[in-house]
């Protein structure tokens, strides 16, 4: 489905029922706006493995503008600013109240940025794999040299630290030489390679939206100073094994949020839905259920 939001064409998808019957009465559902990581990449990588969650919230995947199947628009559009404009242009356009908001990697930069700016409309912030300001791009590049491969290294000096991807193809390439990295169970060879691959092929790159990023916001972006403002109960899960953010941002983050929560996948990478799913989920839903009987209470 599309929205015009803020002059863009934005896509987005529903998994889930908002009301389901409960006896005599429709019972309404919280709804979540989950937002993809990258930038680049696009919600599929979410879809099959966050279905269990449409039990207890319908679901919105959303494909930032110039990702995805979103449109491409300038260039200059694909900003940290403009997804937050677009995802409040998004909740407004389907006339929704609060909602709870999930993000992975740089879609908990858009989770953060967003609950900075609109603290009132947030019900709940899962944030996962993620940090907090620009020094995860050092430690990125600290981590990659000590656990990367000559190609590793040489393919991040060529293309991502420096937003210079000089097509899609290449982007693919990336995440499939990267993969051992990205998944602490592809590491160990408890996932295979052909598992993984499958998952890449199925999204639809933009190597546009990786370079406008790390060319730009990922070296001055920085939350530290204003997470205090977040006043929703916040889940931010970390994994012990992440090289892209570090798990010391999990810990940090969890700590400037007034009511945030850290939790550590022990056996997990940067990507906790490939390496640990039924634990990431099992996390997740226990945050939303206890946050959803406080509001029951009136607490």
């Amino acid at each position: 489905m599309f929205a015009e939001i803020n002059g863009a064409r934005i896509f987005f998808d529903v998994e889930g029922k908002q009301f389901v019957p409960e006896g005599p009465v429709m019972k309404e559902k919280p709804v979540c706006f989950v937002v993809h990581g990258g930038p680049g990449c696009d919600h599929g990588d979410y879809c099959p493995v966050l279905s269990p969650l449409s039990d207890y919230m319908q679901l919105v995947y959303i494909d930032y503008r110039g990702n995805g199947r979103s449109e491409r628009t300038k260039k200059e559009e694909y900003t940290l600013d403009q997804n937050v404009e677009d995802i409040e242009g998004l909740r407004k356009y389907l006339g929704l109240d609060k909602i709870y908001l999930l993000g992975q990697s740089y879609g908990g930069y858009v989770g953060q940025a967003y609950g900075i700016r609109y603290p009132e409309n947030l019900s709940g912030l899962v944030l996962i794999t993620t940090a907090c300001d620009h020094s995860v791009h050092e430690k990125g590049i600290a981590e990659l040299e000590k656990l990367g491969t000559e190609e590793q290294i040489q393919m991040g000096k060529d293309y991502l630290w420096h937003g210079t991807f000089p097509n899609n193809e290449e982007y693919d390439r990336y995440y499939k030489v990267f993969m051992d990295l990205y998944s602490y169970k592809v590491r160990t060879g408890e996932v295979s390679r052909e598992e993984v691959e499958e998952e890449i092929r199925r999204g639809i790159p933009s190597y546009e939206a990786v370079n406008q990023w790390f060319g730009g916001e990922q070296l001055t972006f920085d939350f530290r100073e204003e997470l205090h403002t977040i006043t929703c109960p916040t889940l931010v899960i970390g994994g012990r094994h992440d090289w892209v953010a570090p798990v010391s941002f999990t810990y940090e983050i969890a700590d400037l949020i007034p009511k945030g929560k850290a939790v550590v996948m022990e056996n997990s990478s940067h990507s906790v839905f490939t390496d640990e799913p039924e634990e990431t989920l099992k996390e997740i839903i226990s945050f939303i259920l206890d946050h959803e009987k406080q509001k029951e209470k009136g607490v």
